[in-house]
């Protein structure tokens, strides 16, 4: 079982940190990741870096005072949901709602649809396999409610733009901007958000996004990605980059839930056979009993 602790993301320490070790790769708080740098106006959390300096400690703190800490957000996940849940799955849920926490309560965060279907598509696949779909969308459930967003919300923009990307092709899919309909409208948004007209902040889950429009689309062609990403003003070397972490990620965790599997049916192997001497003395008690004469 040590192959999991790949898998084990480390929690980080919400008063003083502001970054994760190196081994967590895909949720790391540095530049190379979720987008979250550590420059002073990232620290809208109650974070505070070593070296910042106290006039623009204070000018950050005074815009947030109403945000909550990341305990805060961990301990409304616990509370929302109270059943224990699998070690492989809870260590990797507890490390994303600290960094959508960090990502959340920035001061440039602005909602939008496709970050929910990237969050959505990641959460679905790592799931996948539990043990109870209840269990799975209650969790959701909790997750989202604990930072203080809809997770019905989530749902429905996800399944919305699932359903608009199953009926493009791969040219229709870039040329939204000359096209009138709610999804267009949504990436139009966001390209006049990421071109520098409003508010706009890039995300590991908002690189999924797209790449599960382009799945949907069988948009397989490697032109179009550069095309989709021309047309929303987003970096393609950043998702080029966060995409690749992305099917690490994946490929980590079907090799961990294969072993979770495995270490599953060899216990279940060892209870069965620990139980057959018992099942054997007891059939041998039992025949004994049924031949003694009674005195």
């Amino acid at each position: 079982m040590a192959a999991l602790s790949s898998l084990s993301f480390s929690a980080m320490n919400s008063q003083r940190k502001s970054t994760l070790p190196a081994s967590t790769r895909f949720l790391a708080s540095n530049s190379d990741i979720f987008g979250i740098r550590t420059d002073s106006s990232y620290h809208c959390v109650g974070v505070r870096a070593a070296n910042s300096a106290s006039k623009m400690t204070v000018q950050c703190m005074s815009s947030v005072t109403d945000v909550p800490s990341v305990s805060e957000t961990k301990l409304n996940f616990l509370k929302a949901y109270k059943r224990p849940i699998p070690s492989i799955y809870n260590n990797v849920l507890q490390e994303l709602i600290v960094q959508q926490h960090l990502m959340r309560y920035k001061t440039s965060y602005r909602y939008d649809p496709v970050f929910a279907l990237g969050f959505v598509t990641i959460y679905d696949k790592f799931m996948e396999g539990y043990s109870s779909e209840e269990d799975r969308n209650t969790i959701f459930k909790a997750y989202i409610d604990a930072l203080k967003e809809d997770p019905e919300q989530y749902r429905i923009d996800a399944q919305k733009l699932e359903e608009w990307a199953r009926a493009q092709t791969s040219s229709s899919l870039v040329e939204f901007s000359s096209k009138e309909g709610e999804v267009e409208g949504i990436l139009k948004d966001i390209a006049e958000r990421a071109g520098g007209k409003g508010e706009f902040s890039y995300s590991r889950f908002f690189a999924v996004g797209l790449f599960r429009l382009l799945e949907l689309a069988n948009a397989t062609e490697p032109t179009i990605l550069d095309k989709l990403c021309a047309a929303l003003n987003i970096n393609k070397k950043s998702v080029d980059r966060d995409l690749d972490v992305y099917r690490m990620l994946l490929s980590k965790l079907v090799q961990a839930k294969e072993l979770l599997r495995e270490y599953i049916d060899r216990e279940k192997k060892k209870s069965e056979e620990r139980a057959e001497p018992q099942k054997a003395n007891g059939a041998i008690s039992k025949c004994l009993g049924q031949q003694l004469p009674v005195l």
